[in-house]
């Protein structure tokens, strides 16, 4: 017997997630919601998602312009076993009360707080914090960004200090607003929530994090120095990351130097829509002075988190005890991994 999901907002994340769920043979979509009419409602329907309004003033729009709905968002959580929302960050409290209600789990996203489920999640470092569990949230993918190469690397030497700088993107591809035309802007408040939200996941960590959003869509670029508390060499850091799932070295020496380079990779890949959902380390940007790390890495914002959600899923449902068994489960499934 399938799981049954529920994606509650098809947008950026939403129809990735919807995606990689229909790939997995423990689990099915039985049904995504929308706002309003439009292309991604029409790729829903391509893609065999049973369309759903988001609530019953939504119907008459999606009618208006010759849409079938299946019912609105009550009818779908009558029909699954988990949710997973995706709708825009700082809604999540109004939606939780309707799940709660209807006695259906349900997994949230980064944009909301930590409190709002109380567990917050990562596959490899807190797999089974989730375990059989009613609301968990699939942590940022800045903070999934950090936590993969963090995790490995305090458990094979021991991280005793973090400091990272995020280089942000200042809108996603799709998006008609929130990139600054030649602008770069800091934020002005310090430390950043990033080093926090790490916390949420690895609570023993000392981080501290600044960000500045710049006018690019395609990624994010993290320079990060981690004081280990064991002595290491680039050469064995590198072969602890290159054991770490969902991380991938590249190499500027072999002509990826650029964010817009590692997209290039993913196409050529043939990934679907383009997507990176490892975190991208350049090799020959490692460098250990003394007990300090540093390194560079580049985070697909709208990919990252999907297989977090997916091994999520896994582990509310108590499908899969073993998380690496869960992680490789899913990369196989979505063609990602080593």
């Amino acid at each position: 017997m399938k799981v049954k999901v529920g994606v509650n907002g098809y947008g950026t994340i939403g129809k990735r997630v919807a995606w990689a769920v229909s790939k997995q043979d423990d689990m099915e979509v039985v049904g995504i919601t929308k706002t309003r009419p439009s292309f991604e409602a029409n790729i829903a329907i391509r893609e065999g998602h049973p369309l759903y309004a988001a609530s019953q003033t939504d119907v008459a729009n999606f009618e208006k312009e010759g849409y079938k709905v299946n019912g609105t968002l009550d009818d779908l959580i009558k029909k699954v076993d988990i949710i997973v929302d995706t709708t825009p960050g700082g809604v999540g409290e109004e939606y939780k009360k309707k799940y709660e209600e209807a006695g259906v789990k349900a997994i949230f996203q980064g944009g909301e707080e930590h409190g709002l489920a109380g567990i917050s999640f990562n596959a490899l470092a807190n797999y089974h914090e989730a375990w059989g569990a009613n609301f968990v949230r699939v942590v940022s993918c800045n903070t999934t960004g950090l936590v993969r190469t963090l995790f490995p690397l305090d458990r094979a030497f021991g991280v005793e200090r973090v400091t990272a700088s995020l280089i942000r993107r200042g809108a996603d591809p799709g998006d008609k607003k929130g990139s600054m035309l030649n602008s770069i802007e800091p934020s002005l408040k310090l430390p950043t929530h990033h080093g926090p939200d790490v916390q949420t996941i690895m609570p023993w960590i000392k981080i501290t994090t600044m960000a500045v959003v710049t006018p690019t869509t395609l990624m994010h670029v993290h320079c990060i120095a981690a004081e280990l508390k064991n002595k290491a060499k680039e050469s064995e850091v590198l072969e602890v990351w290159n054991s770490a799932p969902r991380v991938r070295l590249v190499s500027g020496k072999e002509g990826i130097k650029s964010t817009g380079q590692v997209m290039e990779l993913a196409r050529d890949l043939g990934r679907p829509r383009g997507d990176f959902n490892e975190i991208v380390v350049w090799k020959d940007g490692v460098k250990v002075v003394e007990n300090t790390l540093y390194y560079y890495q580049a985070v697909h914002q709208e990919s990252d988190v999907v297989p977090e959600n997916i091994d999520c899923i896994r582990a509310m449902m108590k499908l899969e005890n073993d998380p690496m068994r869960s992680i490789h489960k899913t990369d196989k499934a979505i063609g990602i991994g080593k």
